[in-house]
């Protein structure tokens, strides 16, 4: 067993997070990935079931503990926490678990850092400027020396199926003003890399999805295919990456079609996550691609509407943290 552990960021507290958080624990204390969560102890204890937690202080200590207790660097919220009610009243907290998983992967105390979910609207409240858990990692992580093309990008796993996204939460009206050249060709180096450098596949085959009906149907249904993504596909083979597009988005996700490729790059937020979710609603996995440093998360929102009741699935996280592990170990984490 390593002697580094994944981080865990326990996520908005009056979500689904420590449940999930429990449960995982109790899947793979024996024989799984060991991580340490950061997050309220407390909270995590009475989320949990009466799970045993341990505080520690480091994350190396959490690897002793790891099959006995449930190891927690302790950062306590400071306000009382209602189960699926959220509130901007314990923003300063979430975040500064998010800042705190980082910074232990940055230094390299942990392998990698797993990430809770998080709800924005509490956090935008709190003043929170980032669109995301993604965005925020990248700012934490932008000074930070890499090798290899520039993200963050957003992949989503589940099962053969891997989807990144060239714009992320954008409003569909505004996709097609957000799309560039430049853009797709930076989300396809960053995919090619990643699926040779974190899944160990050795000559990435990369799909690029159209963004109009038909992939734009020659200019009948829209240009960007014609303007935008066929340049940039070509802008790819020139850099040695197998790029292949624009294609249909509704022929590229069937069996036979997944069979052809490693991954699909998708112009749009539904365009990507639909079809992970069709093929595995409870296993799928976001991965931010492009960092310095490992990061996963389930891919599901807090649950704030089953908080509480102690029946949220922990499989998305379970197979979050087992890819955290894989991606770390190929990586040399």
């Amino acid at each position: 067993m390593t002697t580094r552990p994944l981080a865990l960021s326990a996520g908005d507290p009056a979500g689904v997070g420590g449940e999930i958080i429990a449960k995982a624990w109790r899947a793979l204390r024996e024989d799984g990935p060991p991580f340490v969560v950061i997050g309220d102890a407390h909270l995590l204890a009475s989320a949990g079931g009466g799970v045993k937690v341990r505080a520690v202080t480091r994350p190396r200590e959490g690897v002793a503990v790891f099959a006995e207790a449930l190891p927690v660097i302790d950062i306590p919220l400071l306000s009382p926490i209602v189960a699926g009610q959220p509130s901007p009243a314990y923003a300063p907290q979430v975040i500064r678990w998010i800042e705190t998983g980082v910074g232990l992967a940055l230094s390299g105390e942990v392998a990698g850092l797993v990430t809770a979910p998080i709800a924005k609207a509490p956090l935008y409240d709190a003043g929170f400027k980032f669109p995301g858990h993604t965005e925020f990692l990248a700012e934490l992580t932008a000074a930070e020396r890499f090798e290899g093309p520039r993200g963050p990008v957003m992949m989503l796993a589940a099962g053969d199926l891997r989807t990144t996204l060239a714009t992320i939460h954008t409003p569909i009206a505004k996709v097609p003003g957000a799309l560039t050249i430049e853009g797709i060709v930076n989300t396809g180096l960053v995919t090619a890399d990643a699926l040779r450098r974190d899944f160990g596949i050795a000559s990435p085959r990369l799909a690029i999805a159209g963004l109009n009906p038909h992939a734009g149907e020659g200019g009948a249904i829209g240009r960007e295919e014609l303007e935008i993504i066929a340049p940039a596909v070509e802008r790819l083979r020139a850099a040695g990456v197998d790029a292949q597009g624009p294609s249909p988005a509704d022929t590229l996700f069937h069996a036979e079609a997944r069979a052809r490729y490693d991954g699909v790059l998708c112009m749009y937020h539904d365009q990507a996550l639909i079809p992970v979710k069709m093929l595995d609603f409870w296993g799928g996995v976001n991965v931010t691609l492009g960092l310095p440093i490992v990061r996963t998360s389930p891919d599901h929102g807090t649950g704030f509407d089953i908080a509480g009741r102690g029946i949220a699935r922990p499989d998305s996280l379970i197979a979050a943290i087992k890819l955290a592990a894989e991606i770390a170990a190929r990586r040399g984490a």
